[in-house]
């Protein structure tokens, strides 16, 4: 499968005049047609909600398109709850999984009505003391331990993972937290990451839905909702096959008519916490070759480097990269290409096979729609870039401007070197 980025070479020209480089481009057309097409394939299930995994594109623009798509947020923090209640996301659109979660999150969880997901049966006791009551609609989230396979294939380890209850602490939960007043309850897992099988949804499901009969069987409780998380991923690689949502849709339904109806609860709502999926193929980070190196291998330093995109450097993830307007030219260059960090693992590329790249060429680099821009950092004082989002009509839209050097040393305003700093900014001034 070939790779195209989503915007053409004419267009990146003209966003370059206005935005210098580097910076993270959005699809907004890509962005709504694929929300639709997961509501769709989960239309058969009345109750069915997605929450997109704010972690992944925090942006408010970004978040406003979803909730024009009528998806909610799933949250993690404090600053995420409090960017999707200043979206006017209503409580029950916003899930707060969490763990190790300070006590003024929950608090403020609470205050806005999120729905909570517990991460420990340890949080029952400190929810309650926290906020003095036990929510009336709670989730718990399930760590089944061991290795999570489909067939032959492991997924991942949930034995080696901090994040949820084991079976016989869900029973005792779901227990305890109806007798401290629970009336409405959730269930959740997430097993497995970056996923590319239609496979993984399905299994996932079965392992929840089952879960979720023992719990009312043992506990009575009433199970509103199983949230299926995310862990649906994308095709990275060129010769990857995308998962087919509407497979995996129905590859849910199918277990769900297997296990759930049978056991009279063929009313429970499904959720998802998608943020990859969402957003992932339509991002992309553009650059400019700055310099070339001619040493004991080619490189190519850009204007980016990992604070703009560290996935390539922290596990050596393959991000696909177009030069742009020599997509038809032959790859006979084997480069590293690389940011300008102290840090040898600043590439983005290694020995990759790639058409011949001159100063100024515009590069993009595909996928980092989630968990691209959200994972930056400052290391070497270097500066988060622009957001840019591609409207539907071709237009352009700046969603958050790069950091300057005042944000960088914005935090320093209760020194007297933040005033010396100042004064020298002036002075360059």
């Amino acid at each position: 499968m070939k790779k195209e980025p989503f915007v053409t070479y004419g267009q990146l020209k003209e966003i370059v005049k206005k935005y210098p480089t580097p910076f993270h481009l959005y699809d907004e057309a890509g962005i709504r047609k694929n929300a639709e097409a997961v509501k769709e394939a989960f239309s058969w299930n009345p109750g069915f909600k997605e929450y997109f995994a704010v972690k992944a594109t925090p942006n408010p623009f970004i978040l406003e398109l979803f909730k024009e798509c009528g998806i909610g947020c799933d949250c993690s923090s404090m600053t995420e709850l409090m960017l999707a209640d200043a979206l006017g996301f209503d409580g029950p659109e916003i899930m707060f999984s969490s763990n190790a979660t300070p006590p003024e999150e929950f608090l403020y969880a609470d205050k806005i009505g999120a729905v909570i997901n517990l991460d420990d049966f340890t949080h029952i006791a400190f929810l309650e003391k926290t906020i003095g009551r036990i929510p009336e609609t709670i989730s718990c989230r399930f760590n089944p331990g061991g290795l999570f396979q489909i067939s032959n294939s492991i997924m991942d380890n949930p034995g080696d993972a901090k994040y949820g209850f084991t079976l016989e602490q869900l029973i005792e939960g779901f227990r305890l937290l109806k007798e401290k007043g629970a009336k409405r309850f959730g269930l959740h897992a997430f097993l497995a990451s970056n996923t590319v099988t239609n496979a993984y949804y399905p299994a996932l499901a079965k392992t929840l839905f089952e879960v979720a009969v023992t719990l009312k069987e043992k506990t009575g409780a009433e199970i509103r909702f199983i949230n299926l998380s995310g862990g649906i991923g994308i095709p990275y690689h060129p010769d990857q096959e995308p998962n087919d949502i509407y497979a995996i849709g129905e590859g849910v339904k199918k277990v769900y008519e297997e296990t759930l109806i049978p056991a009279g609860m063929g009313d429970v709502a499904i959720y998802t916490e998608l943020g990859r999926y969402m957003t992932g193929p339509y991002g992309c980070l553009v650059t400019s070759a700055v310099h070339e190196k001619h040493i004991h291998k080619e490189y190519i330093g850009c204007d980016a480097c990992a604070v703009n995109l560290m996935r390539p450097a922290m596990y050596g993830a393959y991000h696909h990269i177009t030069v742009m307007g020599k997509e038809d030219c032959a790859c006979d260059h084997k480069y590293d290409i690389t940011g300008s960090l102290c840090e040898n693992n600043d590439k983005f590329a290694i020995d990759r096979m790639l058409p011949k790249i001159d100063i100024g060429d515009l590069l993009v680099i595909h996928d980092t729609g989630a968990h691209g821009f959200s994972m930056g950092y400052n290391y070497n004082g270097k500066l988060k870039s622009a957001e840019i989002l591609l409207k539907e009509d071709g237009s352009t839209q700046l969603i958050r401007r790069a950091e300057t050097p005042e944000d960088y040393f914005a935090t320093f305003d209760c020194f007297e070197v933040y005033q010396r700093l100042d004064a020298i900014k002036k002075g360059w001034m």
